[in-house]
């Protein structure tokens, strides 16, 4: 997956070397060459100095062709910029902005920006919401605990039944809108192929719900 990642902070830079490590494709913006220097040497990415909300900084960075897109910098208000022409102008498919102010990341979800508002998520969950692609990550809870995940039931779950994708303590199949009605359902109710259904689900079970949905995921 190529990612781009603006701001070469804590967390930016913590983020780059785990996505780099996994095998992705990375390029990290910033202004700053100190911060830039916090990847060290044996950094696989690219870097692009200059202002990550600049068109022709993001057109260097790869933006046009990129996958993902996280605006980790210590501006919220750089952040947003960013992060809304990363999706609205390139059309980048998974976008993720860091924010320290809580009110702010509850108005941009609601414009269906995914956010993270609290210096206690770790770089580790950062690079779980952006490399499960295949997961429309909807809400990521402020304590890092928990992701509210919406998945459309493919063919091959047609007539399953809750209780058999439900996980105790990992997952759980909270609602299930079918024919413009939602409702929420009991272990017994059955899948119907075109089910939008909402699941809340720890981070670190995003792998195993893939595998019940029979998602592959791409080989690196």
């Amino acid at each position: 997956m190529k990612v781009i990642v603006m701001g070469c902070g804590r967390v930016g830079s913590q983020v780059s070397q785990l996505l780099a490590r996994m095998g992705h494709e990375v390029t990290v913006i910033d202004h700053d060459a100190n911060a830039l220097a916090r990847l060290g040497a044996d950094f696989k990415g690219k870097v692009v100095r200059g202002i990550g909300f600049d068109r022709s900084v993001l057109l260097e960075a790869g933006v046009e062709t990129a996958e993902a897109f996280v605006a980790a910098s210590s501006s919220d208000n750089a952040n947003i910029v960013a992060a809304r022409t990363a999706r609205n102008i390139f059309h980048v498919p998974r976008v993720v902005a860091r924010l320290y102010d809580p009110l702010r990341a509850e108005i941009y979800q609601r414009l269906g920006l995914t956010t993270i508002s609290t210096t206690g998520w770790g770089a580790e969950r950062i690079v779980e919401v952006v490399t499960h692609t295949d997961l429309d990550v909807l809400h990521l809870f402020r304590d890092g605990g928990t992701t509210m995940v919406r998945i459309e039931i493919p063919a091959r779950l047609n007539g399953y039944q809750v209780f058999q994708l439900n996980v105790p303590g990992e997952v759980l199949v909270v609602t299930i809108t079918r024919s413009d009605q939602t409702f929420i359902p009991v272990s017994g109710t059955e899948f119907h192929e075109g089910d939008i259904v909402h699941l809340a689900v720890i981070p670190t079970s995003m792998n195993r719900l893939e595998e019940m949905l029979g998602i592959e995921r791409s080989q690196l």
